[in-house]
C-alpha cells in the first residue's frame, strides 16, 4: 500500500512565517511538521510515498529529497493551481495506481499512530476508513456522522454541525475514489471537496468507516496550535537525567532534567528548565529557557527569558526585558534591545506580524 501527503497550500492562516517557508517545513520539537506524518507512515511499513507540493522548485524537494534520510522513498505530484483537497488526490492516481492507499495533511500531528488501522485497511471489506477526533468547535472542520459504525453522512464546514466529530485529515481509500472524483463539481469555495467524493461513496452503497483517534490531535494551521503541538511532544520526551558537561554547561548554571542539548551548543551562567530541546551550534547565556520551548541550530540567546515557544534556526534574542512567552520566531530572527538613548521601540514587520507588548 502506498500514501500521499498533501502539502501544497499556501499556508495563510499561518503568514508571516510561512511567506518564507511552507507550513510542512515549521518545526516543532526540531522537527519539521511533515516529518510526523513521514513517521507514522514509515511505522506501519507504507514507506513510498507521493507527496503533493504547488511547484517542483518547493523547499519541500529541497529539504526532502528522494527521502533517504527519512528511510522512505519520496516521489513528488505537482498541483500547480489549488482546487481543493479532491483535486490533490485525484493528481495522485497514476502514483498509486490500483492499490488501496492512504492520505495525510502534511500540516496535522497526532498522538496516536494508528498502525492497526493502516496496516489492516487493505484486507478490510471497507472502501474507505475516514479518521476522525472529537472537537470543540465543529464549524471549523469538516463534520462526520455516524449510524451503526458507519459513517452516513459528512459535510464540509458547516454552519450547524451535525456532530463534533472532525475528519482529521488522514484517510484511507480504494481506487473507487477516483471515478467519485470526478463525479463532483466545485463547491462554494470553487474547490473539489473530498468530503463531497466521499458521499459519493457513500450515496453508492458503499462502506466508509469511521476511525476514532486516540490521544490528542493537532490541526497545525496557525501560531497558537502549533505552539500547542511543541509543549505536547516535548511532554512526551522520556526522562533524562540533567546535562552535566563541564565543556557545555559553563559557570553558574541550573539545568534541569528533560533538556536536550545538541552538538556543539553551550548553556553559560543560565537556568533551563525541562522539557526543552536545544539544537546544534546555539548557545545560552545569562538567559532562562523555561519549559517547552524548543531552540533551533545555530541561535544566540543572551540577557533574555522565554517559555512555552519555539525559536527557529539562526535567531537572536539578545536583552529583551520581561519573559517571552507562547511565541513563534521564524529563521533569522532577532530580538534586540538597544541600550542607546533615547530609548525607543523599533519594528521591523512582515504583512499579518502580530505583536504583544
Amino acid at each position: 500500500m502506498k500514501a500521499i501527503i498533501l502539502a501544497a497550500g499556501q499556508g495563510t492562516r499561518l503568514r508571516p512565517v510561512t511567506l518564507t517557508m511552507p507550513k510542512p517545513l515549521v518545526p516543532v520539537a526540531n522537527k519539521w511538521l511533515i516529518a510526523y506524518a513521514i513517521d507514522v507512515l514509515k511505522g506501519a511499513g507504507l514507506n513510498e510515498i507521493g507527496i503533493v507540493v504547488n511547484s517542483p522548485d518547493s523547499s519541500i524537494v529541497t529539504a526532502l529529497g528522494h527521502g533517504e534520510k527519512l528511510g522512505v522513498k519520496l516521489t513528488y505530484i505537482i498541483q500547480a493551481e489549488q482546487k481543493g483537497l479532491a483535486h490533490a488526490i485525484g493528481l495522485a492516481q497514476d502514483f498509486v495506481g490500483d492499490e488501496p492507499f492512504s492520505v495525510f495533511l502534511g500540516d496535522n500531528i497526532f498522538q496516536d499512530n494508528m498502525q492497526p488501522l493502516l496496516t489492516n485497511f487493505a484486507s478490510s471489506s471497507a472502501e474507505a476508513v475516514v479518521v476522525l477526533g472529537e472537537v470543540p468547535d465543529p464549524s471549523r472542520f469538516g463534520i462526520a456522522v455516524l449510524e451503526d459504525n458507519r459513517i452516513k453522512g459528512v459535510v464540509e464546514k458547516p454552519k450547524d454541525p451535525p456532530s463534533n466529530l472532525a475528519i482529521a485529515g488522514v484517510y484511507l481509500f480504494r481506487s473507487s475514489i477516483f471515478d467519485a472524483i470526478r463525479a463532483v463539481k466545485p463547491s462554494w469555495r470553487n474547490e473539489l471537496e473530498i468530503t463531497d467524493a466521499i458521499q459519493v461513496l457513500i450515496d453508492s452503497g458503499k462502506s466508509v468507516e469511521p476511525y476514532l483517534l486516540n490521544g490528542w490531535w493537532i490541526d497545525a494551521g496557525k501560531p497558537d496550535p502549533i505552539i500547542l503541538a511543541n509543549q505536547l511532544v516535548l511532554e512526551a520526551l522520556p526522562y533524562t537525567p540533567p546535562p552535566d558537561n563541564g565543556d557545555r554547561i559553563i559557570g553558574d548554571c541550573d539545568v534541569s532534567h528533560r533538556v536536550v542539548l545538541g552538538q556543539d551548543s553551550k548553556i553559560i551562567d543560565s537556568v533551563v528548565r525541562g522539557p526543552v530541546i536545544i539544537g546544534d551550534n546555539t548557545v545560552i547565556q545569562g538567559s532562562y529557557i523555561g519549559p517547552y520551548t524548543s531552540v533551533g541550530n545555530n541561535c544566540r540567546i543572551t540577557g533574555s527569558e522565554i517559555e512555552a515557544s519555539i525559536v527557529m534556526d539562526n535567531c537572536v534574542i539578545t536583552n529583551i526585558s520581561g519573559r517571552i512567552d507562547r511565541s513563534l520566531l521564524a529563521h533569522n530572527a532577532q530580538l534586540l534591545s538597544t541600550t542607546r538613548m533615547p530609548k525607543t521601540n523599533r519594528f521591523v514587520l512582515a504583512e499579518n506580524t502580530y505583536v504583544e507588548m
